[in-house]
């Protein structure tokens, strides 16, 4: 084969020399005599070597191909990955510099307004949260198509629950049963809701502003004590945080048993309205104290009441004077992501319909032994899962994107990805970003600032402490009974995992034990919380004793009802 390739390499040599410059190469002559090589080369090769050489060539190079396609295919996903990291980054590093001051030659003409803005919307000193235009990462992932199929799966799913409701419900009854009745009751007493939340919303718009507006004045003008000033107005604030916003709407939501939904409606909107009255006048006291140091007693210092009604509805719990704010209102966006809050609304009433209230009202007769403990755990990992999924997808998503969406607020960053967490450090800080941000600038840095930038790890301590004491509250008023299975969850296994899964852990297995250890604590959470509902209808206490308050009533419903059964039997 060499001497053939050879052979057929000369005559070429020889040619070339005698071909004019730029020559046609689709003239005969040069035709005919590249033919004449081919057919000769390949005739070498053939009677040399056979038809099996040639087979191997075709053979490698299709190998060699796909080898070059998926070295490609490597590449550009990497390619991709890296370049998404550092375009967030970029933006990250971007927002949080200042801006060099450019030449009186090329910077441009501000009016006053124009920089209070910009001040208000930088935090002072570059320290704080940044507000930016930036989109909701799964809006950005239903453009992907094979993103979007995934959310059509959890459609086809709920249509499958709606077809098994109906099936067994013409079964049983020999008709279809559309009452509804468990979104009825969940949902009691819902004008006594709303008037709790119009008195909640109107003091919280008052009663802080005018308190911080007094404040303000005395401490900005002639008068002297502003010690006490400060004390007489903090005394106020407080009192106002702990009855009006915290006992009033606590004692309507106890003394009227109002049924879980409409419960869960007045405690969360309570302590939404506390968390945003505590960031006005964290950020806001400051900036008067040193106005009042300096003697300047400019007008940006002193929000106006409509930037404190913005902010009271805003999608965010840090406040500023300004937010960045898109151009138009999407009615279309506003009205899909309501719907899709319903339709969230009616698949946990057909999750709970079929996964669990057939099985707990069964389990709450039997033994509560490890046994039926174990059972009941595992088989509310599903529930438990999805009720996991509605409640990220429904509050944090869409609810929050519709009132951003009609409000004009730009920065819809109220989640990361915390599916891709490989720790539950970084799970805490991505699931809910509205919440940490308020936990890390109002809880956790302030406890460093007064404690001298020390004690770092009781710090943490005291955000998971508040974290879980607010939760284990809000479950305790809305379902009626004290059972800190919440509470245990955070400070033992979340405290414990926060350490052990940390932000070195990297690779998917860490990711997929992430994920196996959120199931499993959904499923506790379920089961143990079913239980005790259950066992509270099942074997009722008329005057019980604060320790009976304290005491699951599921550890000893069945000694009753055997009792019970005894003396009926008798």
């Amino acid at each position: 084969m060499e001497s053939g390739d050879c052979n057929g390499l000369r005559p070429r040599m020889r040619i070339i020399p005698e071909m004019p410059a730029f020559p046609d190469l689709k003239s005969p002559i040069v035709m005919e005599g590249s033919q004449a090589e081919e057919r000769q080369g390949f005739g070498d090769l053939i009677n040399s070597n056979g038809k099996m050489e040639l087979e191997y060539v075709i053979s490698k190079k299709l190998q060699l191909k796909m080898k070059a396609e998926h070295l490609r295919c490597d590449l550009i996903r990497q390619f991709d990955s890296h370049v998404s990291e550092l375009v967030d980054s970029l933006i990250e590093e971007s927002v949080s510099l200042e801006p060099t001051p450019l030449p009186a030659n090329f910077s441009p003409s501000m009016s006053d307004k124009e920089r209070s803005k910009l001040r208000s919307i930088r935090p002072p000193n570059g320290e704080g949260k940044q507000f930016v235009n930036r989109r909701s990462l799964l809006d950005e992932l239903f453009e992907v198509n094979h993103i979007r199929t995934i959310y059509h799966m959890f459609i086809a799913l709920l249509i499958l629950f709606i077809l098994s409701t109906l099936v067994v419900d013409f079964i049983d009854e020999g008709r279809l049963v559309l009452d509804f009745d468990l979104l009825v009751y969940v949902f009691g007493q819902f004008p006594l809701v709303v008037c709790t939340w119009i008195y909640m919303c109107v003091s919280a718009s008052l009663v802080p502003f005018m308190l911080f507006q007094t404040w303000a004045q005395s401490q900005c003008g002639s008068g002297g004590h502003p010690r006490l000033w400060s004390l007489l107005y903090g005394s106020a604030f407080l009192l106002y945080q702990a009855v009006g916003l915290g006992f009033l709407p606590t004692y309507v939501a106890v003394s009227n048993s109002l049924p879980p939904a409409s419960s869960f409606i007045v405690i969360l909107e309570q302590v939404r309205l506390m968390m945003k009255t505590h960031s006005f006048v964290r950020e806001n006291v400051p900036r008067v104290l040193s106005a009042a140091k300096e003697k300047n007693d400019s007008v940006p210092l002193r929000p106006h009441i409509n930037q404190y009604l913005y902010f009271l509805f805003a999608p965010t719990l840090i406040y500023r004077d300004h937010y960045p704010r898109n151009p138009l209102i999407r009615w279309g966006y506003v009205a899909t992501k309501l719907l899709q809050v319903l339709g969230c609304l009616f698949y946990a009433y057909y999750v709970f319909v079929r996964l669990c209230i057939p099985q707990f009202r069964s389990i709450s007769l039997q033994l509560f032994d490890l046994r039926s403990l174990v059972l009941g755990v595992f088989n509310s990992i599903l529930p438990g899962a999805l009720v996991l999924f509605l409640a990220f997808f429904a509050l944090l998503h869409c609810w929050l994107n519709a009132f951003a969406e009609m409000l004009r607020f730009a920065d819809r960053m109220f989640y990361k990805d915390w599916w891709n967490s490989t720790s539950f450090a970084n799970y805490y800080r991505t699931w809910n970003v509205v919440v940490h941000d308020w936990l890390y600038y109002y809880v956790y840095r302030d406890f460093l600032l007064m404690s001298g930038m020390r004690f770092r790890a009781a710090a943490m301590f005291f955000v998971f402490t508040v974290s879980a004491v607010v939760h284990e509250y809000i479950l305790a008023i809305c379902f009626g009974f004290f059972y800190p299975v919440l509470f245990c969850l955070f400070m033992c296994f979340g405290m414990m995992f926060n350490f052990i899964l940390h932000d070195r852990r990297r690779g998917p297995i860490w990711n997929v034990i992430m994920w196996t250890s959120l199931f499993l604590g959904q499923g506790v959470i379920i089961c143990l919380y079913c239980q005790e509902w259950y066992a509270q209808r099942y074997c009722p206490i008329t005057e019980p004793s604060f320790l009976e308050l304290l005491k699951p009533r599921s550890w000893s419903c069945h000694r009753q009802k055997d009792g019970m059964a005894e003396s009926q039997g008798m």
